[in-house]
């Protein structure tokens, strides 16, 4: 079923079921409000939930395409927050969508593509009645708090296979998998930065702006809400800077690995190129040569080479390119 729960709730306890097409009354009381969370609703339930609680069909229409980045809109006296809440699915961030509709007296949450239900944090709120009773604005803050929460366990398990990424770059060369990775893992934490940052512009509007159904106690609040969301975001930029730097880092030990091994064949080159020398120049066909009628002439050529070629040797031994 799409509704997951509908309750009235009185001076911080639940009070009754309701059904999303009942009418419930303004009672005046910021302490009774109805709470709805519905997931995946069709349009004839969001019809009934516009008809009932008098949302605004811009705002109805939004929260029906799930597809809009974080924002909060103003409709006379009500509120309407796009939140967008993530999860990791085989090392990569999917999204889903948190609509919330925010009146004097009720408060409704559409979910969409979120795998995390409210259950357990509205078990929490029900536990705790004395934040309950302090209106919408105090489950606002909750829902909102609760979303953003799921955004650090996503970054996490990307945290740690980046630095382990990085430890495997010291040793080896970077893999063509592993290249595609850190640039996939790059696009991941983009994507990511894009929905923080209007994220945070919508709690920090609920922290500096004066907002219908908003009290403005409830501002410190939705400012600590601001604050995870600012770290999450540093974390996220922090880890593409690594990505780049792991790249990068690849790259220049590559280089060297490569400036390595050519400096190594071009002093084996150089010693080779002494014997081939000297034995292209006594290969050649020519009947006056110095020293051809020598007695020991052929052992002094080799040692000449030798002799050349250990000298080569040590130097380039001393130069460290050997």
């Amino acid at each position: 079923m799409p509704v997951v729960a509908a309750y009235l709730y009185r001076n911080g306890k639940r009070v009754r079921e309701v059904s999303i097409d009942e009418k419930i009354d303004n009672p005046g009381d910021a302490s009774e409000f109805v709470w709805i969370g519905i997931a995946d609703p069709s349009a004839q339930e969001m019809q009934l939930l516009q008809a009932h609680y008098a949302l605004h069909p811009l705002a109805v229409e939004d929260a029906m395409k799930a597809n809009q980045l974080p924002k909060i809109d103003v409709y006379d006296d009500q509120l309407f927050i796009a939140a967008r809440t993530v999860n990791l699915i085989d090392g990569d961030i999917a999204y889903g969508e948190t609509a919330i509709f925010v009146g004097h007296s009720h408060i409704i949450t559409v979910r969409h593509g979120s795998t995390r239900a409210h259950s357990a944090l509205r078990q929490q709120l029900e536990a705790s009645p004395t934040l309950l009773m302090q209106g919408v604005d105090y489950v606002l803050h909750a829902v909102l708090d609760f979303i953003v929460d799921g955004y650090l366990p996503a970054v996490e398990p990307i945290e740690d296979e980046v630095l382990a990424m990085e430890q495997r770059t010291v040793d080896h060369f970077l893999e063509r998998h592993e290249i595609n990775r850190i640039f996939a893992l790059r696009r991941e934490l983009f994507r990511f930065q894009r929905v923080l940052g209007p994220m945070g512009e919508v709690a920090g509007k609920l922290v500096r702006l004066d907002l219908p159904c908003i009290d403005s106690e409830t501002r410190p609040y939705f400012s600590d809400v601001l604050d995870h969301i600012r770290r999450v975001s540093t974390t996220a930029e922090g880890l593409r800077e690594v990505l780049t730097s792991v790249f990068e880092f690849s790259n220049l030990l590559e280089q060297q690995r490569t400036g390595a091994i050519t400096r190594q064949l071009a002093a084996w080159a150089a010693i080779l190129a002494v014997p081939t020398a000297i034995a292209g120049i006594y290969g050649m066909n020519f009947d006056y040569m110095p020293e051809l009628k020598t007695r020991y002439g052929y052992f002094v050529v080799l040692g000449v080479i030798g002799i050349v070629c250990a000298a080569l040797y040590t130097r380039f031994k001393r130069l460290g390119w050997l």
